[in-house]
C-alpha cells in the first residue's frame, strides 16, 4: 500500500472521532496497554510531559516542546487533531513523521490493532510512541485527546502533568458540571508527579487539590507563580512583560503566536518549565529563545493566525464555549470598519451557549467544513438568526472566504472559525 492507501485503510478500519464523533469514542487504557506491551513498550523509552485541559493544551504543548528543542533535548510532540496532514499529529524536533514511517507501522501492526479494536486515536498515539522510541526522543510532550482519566495517553508516567483550564465541553462524555469535568481531567495526576494547574477557578481548585493529596503529588497553580501583561505586538508576534510573583523579577517574553489569550497559556508554560528545570538543565535564555519561535519551530497553525492584511484576515480554531468567549474578546480588541464572520461548526455543540457569544455587529457568511460531522450551513444560519446573527449562506469554506474578500474593504476585518475543521479548510 502507498501512503494514501494506508491512511484510507486506517480511517476505514478504525473509528475516528475527528470524522464521526461520539461513535468513535473508546474510553479506557486496556487496549493500548496490551498493544504497547506487544510491541516492546515504546512509551517507556522516553520521558514525557502530559498536557490536558479544555482549551489551550495545543498551544501549551507546542510552546513547551519549542523550549525543549531550543535546549537541545530531542523532543517528540503528539497533538490532535491535525489541520491538513495526518502527520502533523506526531513530530520529532518539529519534523513530521515521514510517510514511510506511517506505512511501515501500519504494515507491521495493522492486523494486531484491528484485532484489539483500537480506535483511530489509540492507533495514532501508539504509532507516535513507536516512532518516538525509534527516533531516540529524550522527552515527548503529549496532549490528551479528551478528558484525562480514561484517555489512552494516560498510560504515561510523566515528569510533570499539566492541566491548562476547565470549561464546558464534551459534557456527554466528561460530565455536565465543571467539577465533574475537572475530576476527569484530574485523572492524569500520577503518584508523586508534580501537576501544574494553569488557571484557578473556585469551582475546580478543590478537585485538583484533593486528587493531588490522594496521589501525594505536588500541585502548582501557575497564576501563583507568574503573571503576564501585554507589552506590544505586530502582525506576527507579541511581547509580554512577565513578573515572577515569588522573586519579583520582571522580564520580557516574545511569542510568534498572536491572541491575547496566549497570555494565560504563557503563564501555564512558564510554571511547567519551572518544574521541568528541576529535572533538566536549561536557562532563562533558552526559554526566551524557544518561545520566540514556538510556532515556527513546532509547526503550530490556526491560533489567532493572521492570513492577510488590508483587510485584516484572521483564523482561529477555538470551538467551544470557553474558547469562543476568548475569541470574541480578541475580536472586540481589533480595529475595523466592518466585520465579516466566516463561521462553520460541527453538529454536537451546545448552540444555545455558543451562538450568544458571537458578535452581533458583523455580517455572517455561514458555511460548513468538509467533515462528516459538519452542521449544514443553512441549518447553522437558521440556528443563529434568533441571536441576531445574520448574513448569507455559502456552502464551502474556501468559497465563503472568497465571498468575504469580495465584500470586504481594506479597512474591514474577516474572521474564519467556529471549528478546527473550518480553519483546516483554508490553512495551506
Amino acid at each position: 500500500m502507498n501512503y494514501k492507501e494506508t491512511l484510507d485503510v486506517l480511517y476505514r478500519m478504525m473509528p475516528d472521532f475527528q470524522n464521526i464523533g461520539a461513535d468513535a469514542y473508546k474510553p479506557g487504557l486496556e487496549r493500548v496497554t496490551e498493544f504497547l506491551g506487544s510491541v516492546g513498550q515504546p512509551d517507556g523509552a522516553f520521558r514525557s510531559v502530559h498536557v490536558a485541559g479544555t482549551n489551550g493544551k495545543g498551544s501549551t504543548s507546542h510552546m513547551v516542546a519549542a523550549v525543549l528543542q531550543a535546549a537541545g533535548v530531542r523532543t517528540g510532540l503528539y497533538t490532535s487533531p491535525h489541520l491538513r496532514d495526518f502527520r502533523e499529529r506526531m513530530r520529532v524536533d518539529g519534523e513530521m513523521i515521514p510517510e514511510q514511517g506511517v506505512m511501515d507501522f501500519a504494515r507491521r501492526h495493522l492486523e494486531t490493532m484491528c484485532g484489539l479494536r483500537l480506535s483511530f486515536f489509540e492507533a495514532t498515539m501508539c504509532m507516535a510512541f513507536d516512532w518516538f522510541a525509534q527516533s531516540g526522543v529524550e522527552c515527548a510532550v503529549v496532549e490528551t485527546g479528551m478528558g484525562g482519566r480514561l484517555d489512552c495517553t494516560n498510560v504515561l508516567q510523566p515528569l510533570v502533568s499539566v492541566i491548562t483550564n476547565i470549561g464546558m465541553d464534551h459534557q456527554k462524555f466528561l460530565g455536565d458540571t465543571l467539577e465533574k469535568i475537572a475530576a476527569e481531567k484530574a485523572g492524569i495526576i500520577k503518584r508523586g508527579v508534580p501537576v501544574v494547574i494553569g488557571e484557578r477557578d473556585e469551582a475546580t481548585d478543590g478537585v485538583f487539590i484533593e486528587k493531588a493529596r490522594q496521589m501525594d503529588a505536588p500541585v502548582v497553580f501557575a497564576q501563583d507563580l507568574f503573571c503576564a501583561e501585554s507589552a506590544g505586538c505586530d502582525a506576527f508576534s507579541q511581547t509580554f512583560r512577565v513578573t515572577n510573583l515569588h522573586g519579583g523579577e520582571q522580564f520580557p517574553i516574545t511569542l510568534d503566536l498572536l491572541g491575547d489569550y496566549q497570555r494565560r497559556n504563557l503563564v501555564t508554560v512558564l510554571a511547567a518549565l519551572s518544574v521541568l528545570r528541576g529535572r533538566m538543565s536549561f536557562g532563562e535564555g533558552v526559554i526566551a529563545g524557544g518561545l520566540r519561535s514556538a510556532a515556527a519551530s513546532t509547526g503550530l497553525r490556526g491560533r489567532w493566525e493572521t492570513l492577510g492584511r488590508d483587510p485584516l484576515t484572521v483564523c482561529d480554531t477555538g470551538h467551544n464555549t470557553h474558547g469562543l468567549r476568548l475569541v470574541a474578546e480578541q475580536i472586540r480588541a481589533q480595529r475595523y470598519e466592518k466585520l465579516y464572520m466566516v463561521i462553520g461548526m460541527v453538529r454536537e455543540k451546545d448552540f444555545d451557549e455558543i451562538l450568544p457569544l458571537l458578535p452581533r455587529d458583523a455580517y455572517y457568511i455561514f458555511t460548513a467544513p468538509s467533515n462528516e460531522r459538519a452542521l449544514p450551513s443553512a441549518e447553522l444560519a437558521k440556528l443563529a438568526a434568533p441571536y441576531g446573527l445574520h448574513g448569507e449562506v455559502v456552502e464551502t469554506v474556501p468559497d465563503a472566504l472568497t465571498r468575504a474578500r469580495e465584500l470586504a474593504s481594506p479597512a474591514d476585518m474577516i474572521f474564519i472559525g467556529g471549528s478546527t475543521f473550518t480553519v483546516a479548510d483554508i490553512v495551506i
